[in-house]
């Protein structure tokens, strides 16, 4: 979903909490790890626009409480 004026993103193709546990079981039964990018909230604005130039290479983790450390 995406809205111009006030942005807006949302969305998920994978289903509800049952859906999201049998991936989430799946990936931890055959060691399956997702690649992300860790952003800080300040830089949301960045993360609209690169979304919008397709320059994604992960998917994006918002760190709205700036608590997420890098590994």
């Amino acid at each position: 979903m995406w809205k111009t004026g006030r942005k807006l993103v949302g969305g998920s193709a994978i289903g509800g909490v049952k859906e999201m546990q049998e991936m989430v079981s799946f990936e931890e039964k055959h060691n399956i790890t997702p690649d992300v990018e860790v952003v800080p909230m300040e830089y949301v604005n960045t993360v609209v626009e690169r979304l919008v130039k397709s320059d994604v290479k992960y998917h994006f983790v918002l760190d709205i409480g700036n608590t997420l450390k890098k590994s």
